[in-house]
């Protein structure tokens, strides 16, 4: 049973867009979704990395209007993706904060289970351990577990509205 739950308009694309408007911003390089997301996958982190990372990217100036490369480190996209990460984490503190203190004693020892792409971002489960001082891992297949999520959540349509229309809790 849910017991409490917080609908986070944040996702993978989010991530992905935060870094399209970063290197817009800071190198006057328009880049698109799919370079976003593999500058996202090679280069991104929550934390910084041991030995960072510098990836080149190709995109055309914000100028000029012309074709250029530019090199872009895993500093800069970590600074990109800060706001959606700091979303992320004060959702899961929302949600800790309303669950019952009974529930709460149990997370102690079981922790935080992550799913979903955003939980392969490096560093991300380390940054939520840290932030919410609970044990957290990344499930074994966290892309699989959306979808069979999404399928549980769809077959309970009628436990769930509530939450979709007021989203209020469960």
């Amino acid at each position: 049973n849910v017991v409490t739950a917080e609908c986070l308009r944040v996702a993978g694309d989010d991530f992905s867009d935060s870094v399209m408007q970063y290197v817009r911003n800071k190198y006057n390089l328009l880049i698109g979704q799919i370079t976003a997301e593999k500058l996202k996958i090679a280069a991104g982190s929550a934390i910084p990395l041991d030995e960072e990372i510098d990836v080149e990217v190709r995109g055309r100036d914000s100028l000029t209007g012309l074709p250029r490369r530019a090199i872009i480190s895993s500093v800069d996209v970590r600074e990109a993706l800060q706001e959606p990460i700091r979303k992320v984490i004060g959702a899961i503190k929302n949600v800790l904060e309303r669950t019952p203190p009974e529930l709460a004693a149990d997370l102690v020892g079981s922790g935080i289970m992550m799913c979903g792409g955003g939980s392969l971002l490096r560093g991300l489960p380390e940054l939520i351990e840290r932030e919410t001082e609970l044990p957290t891992r990344v499930a074994e297949n966290p892309m699989e577990t959306v979808a069979r999520g999404t399928c549980i959540f769809l077959e309970n349509l009628e436990l769930y509205a509530r939450f979709l229309e007021g989203g209020e809790d469960l």
